[in-house]
């Protein structure tokens, strides 16, 4: 499962991310590394993009940057 298709409210555990260069480095400085929880915290009004709570960040990420984040439940 990916990380764009966690629902509202929601919460899962990175499993990997399947990204290289300065896309990889971006999501490691945001704090999104294995093992680490993340939640869906709401939707943009036009679905994209869509903000996350990565420990005590709030972060927004396009659909094509969360579907490179495997997730689990």
């Amino acid at each position: 499962m990916t990380l764009n298709m966690l629902k509202a409210g929601c919460a899962a555990t990175v499993k990997k991310i399947h990204s290289t260069n300065a896309e990889r480095r971006r999501m490691v400085d945001l704090g999104i590394l294995p093992g680490t929880r993340i939640e869906n915290v709401m939707p943009s009004p036009l679905g994209d993009p869509i903000a996350y709570r990565v420990r005590s960040a709030v972060i927004a990420l396009r659909s094509e940057q969360a579907e490179l984040i495997e997730i689990e439940e």
